[in-house]
């Protein structure tokens, strides 16, 4: 028994001692930016938002009319090259037109119907002429004009890549001043992309009816890209 335990102190002493385990760092010291390309372009396209108001005795008399009206607008707009495609329909009401307000029993003097629609016009040194022939044709309301590309990601890919280069020039600012070097990029997103509501302008249509200058549009895309701290 006594040369047992003997055996079982020695062979306890004999083994080496667990040497403790540290967990290591593995937090990444990044740098993080957001950056910004901006691309201009000239507009391919215009969107009107064009429309035909009627009044009536009735709701029936007034969307009559309306119709008429409007049919005859859509025929107009289609023979000066505007596909069916283009146009759509965006609004339709009918309301009451009250009349006696400043007495007590208010009354229904008639009623208004309303007809908006939605034009893409692709050829872009016409949208004079298209507004002209829409107007001359019974259309009575325009509620909008704006310019845009038919296909804008090509000029939304430059921005991109600008957003990118403008990214990097900011981190290694950062970089610098802080002391340290970039090291390989750890995360990048698109942080989205939009048109610049505020054009630059330059004639594109002076020969047009109704003068329309669609100007430059700026495409803007955001980029964030963290980097690695390099050692």
């Amino acid at each position: 028994m006594r040369v047992l335990s003997a055996l079982i102190l020695s062979t306890a002493l004999a083994l080496p001692l667990a040497a403790p385990v540290l967990a290591e760092d593995t937090m990444t010291r990044t740098i993080s930016v957001t950056g910004t390309g901006t691309v201009e372009a000239a507009p391919d396209m215009a969107t009107l938002m064009i429309g035909v108001t009627t009044q009536g005795a009735t709701a029936a008399e007034a969307l009559a009319a309306n119709s008429k009206a409007t049919d005859a607008v859509i025929a107009r707009l289609t023979a000066s090259g505007v596909e069916a495609r283009d146009m759509q329909t965006s609004n339709l009401s009918i309301n009451p037109n009250w009349s006696g307000y400043d007495s007590s029993t208010p009354t229904i003097s008639g009623y208004v119907a309303s007809n908006m629609l939605t034009v893409r016009v692709r050829a872009l040194d016409t949208t004079g002429a298209v507004l002209d022939a829409a107007v001359a044709d019974g259309a009575n309301t325009l509620n909008g004009l704006t310019f845009g590309l038919a296909n804008p990601e090509p000029a939304y890919n430059e921005a991109r890549k600008e957003a990118v280069a403008d990214a990097r020039a900011k981190a290694e600012l950062l970089a610098t001043a802080a002391g340290v070097k970039l090291g390989q990029v750890v995360s990048i997103a698109d942080a989205g992309a939009m048109t610049d509501p505020a054009p630059m302008y330059r004639d594109v249509a002076a020969a047009s009816p109704v003068p329309v200058v669609g100007g430059e549009l700026g495409l803007v895309a955001n980029v964030s890209v963290s980097w690695e701290i390099a050692e």
